[in-house]
């Protein structure tokens, strides 16, 4: 699996949310370790939820392909019978 990456933008913002939990919920910490953290949750814990993504993506796609065949079936007509 190619390893997980964030733009700046997405890491400051992720970084920002760290940091706000650790001010709320226990000790404040500095960006350099929140980044770590979130280096280390990429790293280790990242491709649990990729996979879940993946598993519940491709739940979604059967689904829809369920659905389309039904679609299908309510579209087909019958041919006529010879008498």
């Amino acid at each position: 699996m190619k390893k997980i990456e964030f733009t700046k933008e997405e890491k400051a913002e992720i970084v920002s949310r760290i940091r706000q939990y650790f001010d709320r919920e226990l000790d404040p910490i500095g960006a350099l370790p929140a980044e770590f953290l979130l280096d280390f949750f990429a790293e280790k814990i990242g491709p649990y939820f990729y996979n879940r993504g993946l598993r519940d993506a491709h739940a979604a796609f059967l689904k829809s392909m369920e659905d389309f065949g039904e679609e299908i079936y309510l579209l087909e007509r019958e041919g006529e019978k010879n008498g």
